[in-house]
């Protein structure tokens, strides 16, 4: 039985994000209520997973992400990136080591791009890269503790709300330049186990739940994902990834004089904000829909989600200099939609 075959379970749209697990299962709504009460698990077996294993292994991944990751112990997990040369980002990286093998987590179609370029920066290293995603697959629990029979990876404290990730501190500030406070929570755990284990984990998570209803949560929270908060020119900072998935103390890595320099000398040119739309047509903007502010142009939707609270809410990417109490429309292929600013990233 596939994960589309599950009782009630309703397959996503045309150019989902999440293509081939259930998108919900009758009543995001209800999803959504339950997945905050700590109830119901979603399928997302959608995702890519990458192991790798060697003595070199955690030193090696620490030299080509942003994240602090050399000393990781057993059972801990973490957020990081790989950047461009010019510091943009390229891919994002679910972390969790068992104490043999880190395990990364990768976006849907994402893992054999990143297999292939880790697999070419292995060099005379003591590392072996593997593509695992055949053999297993990623479930999301609403809980922040790890599981102890399989590799987890937990949101980062920054996203969950309760604390945030120790990312030092440079000539510029620490990570609290970009984001003060985020305008929700996002509490959760994504459990890597082998497929023939995804049913029976679905089945004793009780009230089951699709991606609609995380992505709702996701985007309450305003938590970047890569390929939808992101396009070929995004740095790390105009998403509020500095800190949770970027170190400013670390030592270099492909694309971290970029990172610094922004950090130190200056401000990214856009920023992550939170809209409120205008439901009264029914319609929610696709990815790459227009922001307009004050009669301008000044950027993109990222995600758009009807939240089970607060109605139809989207994340944007703005030029920086963007007003936040000026007249705020999306142009859609349905006409226009009005729209409230939450600031998000502030720097």
């Amino acid at each position: 039985m596939t994960s589309l075959d599950r009782p009630g379970a309703v397959p996503p749209p045309d150019g989902s994000p999440d293509p081939g697990v259930p998108w919900h299962y009758g009543d995001p709504h209800r999803e959504q209520r339950g997945l905050v009460a700590g109830i119901g698990a979603v399928d997302l077996s959608d995702r890519g997973v990458i192991t790798v294993t060697g003595a070199d292994r955690l030193t090696w991944l620490n030299d080509l992400t942003t994240q602090l990751v050399n000393s990781l112990a057993a059972g801990q997990s973490s957020l990081a990136l790989i950047l461009s040369p010019h510091g943009h980002v390229e891919h994002e990286l679910h972390l969790a080591d068992d104490g043999s093998t880190t395990w990364i987590v990768t976006p849907p179609g994402a893992a054999t791009a990143l297999a292939e370029y880790l697999r070419s920066m292995q060099f005379m290293l003591r590392v072996e890269v593997a593509d695992v995603t055949s053999e297993y697959a990623v479930v999301w629990e609403p809980v922040l503790e790890t599981d102890p029979e399989y590799p987890t990876w937990l949101v980062p404290a920054d996203y969950a709300g309760t604390g945030s990730v120790d990312a030092g501190a440079d000539r510029g500030g620490d990570a609290s330049r970009y984001v003060d406070s985020r305008p929700g929570t996002f509490v959760g755990r994504e459990v890597i186990l082998p497929r023939a284990a995804v049913d029976a984990r679905l089945d004793a998570a009780g009230e089951p739940a699709g991606t609609w209803a995380l992505e709702a949560l996701r985007v309450a929270a305003a938590v970047p994902r890569v390929g939808l908060e992101t396009d070929h020119r995004t740095l790390p900072h105009e998403v509020g990834w500095i800190g949770p998935a970027v170190h400013l103390a670390k030592g270099c890595y492909r694309g971290q004089e970029a990172v610094a320099r922004v950090h130190n000398l200056g401000h990214p040119p856009r920023r992550l904000v939170l809209l409120h739309l205008d439901g009264s047509d029914g319609q929610l903007p696709l990815h790459g829909d227009i922001v307009s502010v004050g009669g301008r142009d000044v950027g993109w939707i990222g995600t758009a989600a009807w939240h089970y609270e607060l109605g139809p809410i989207a994340t944007a990417i703005v030029k920086r200099s963007t007003p936040l109490d000026e007249p705020t429309v999306v142009r859609t292929a349905h006409g226009e939609i009005a729209a409230a600013q939450e600031a998000v990233v502030r720097a």
